[in-house]
């Protein structure tokens, strides 16, 4: 069975849709935010057992680092449609910006040329 591919605007519509019928309605846009800090606390904690240094907690093992960025994911497109931005629109705005911005930067960063 292949996979389903979905766009971003697509998931703001599905995040939405599911908000307002399964989940009743969408918590305050300060309660989200201060949820998306957790959960990228949550990444940050699993990436420094998988990645880093920090052996894993009993509670930590089952945890899979897919499913706590889909969290993060999630809490920024509630608060994405909660404050009325198209995350498509505006990911393709700064990634212009980013190729102006940065067209030469990181090619002669002599850092990133090692």
């Amino acid at each position: 069975m292949a996979k389903e591919e979905i766009s971003i605007r697509q998931a703001q519509q599905l995040i939405d849709q599911w908000i307002k019928t399964t989940g009743v309605r969408y918590f305050s846009e300060l309660t989200n935010m201060a949820i998306l800090t957790e959960e990228v606390g949550e990444v940050a904690r699993l990436m420094s057992r998988l990645y880093g240094d920090q052996s894993f907690k009993k509670s930590d093992k089952e945890k899979e680092l897919a499913d706590e960025l889909a969290d993060v994911l999630w809490v920024l497109m509630c608060i994405a449609n909660q404050t009325g931005i198209d995350l498509t629109e505006a990911l393709t705005k700064n990634l212009q910006k980013k190729n102006i911005r940065d067209g030469e930067r990181h090619r002669e960063n002599d850092k990133l040329n090692k």
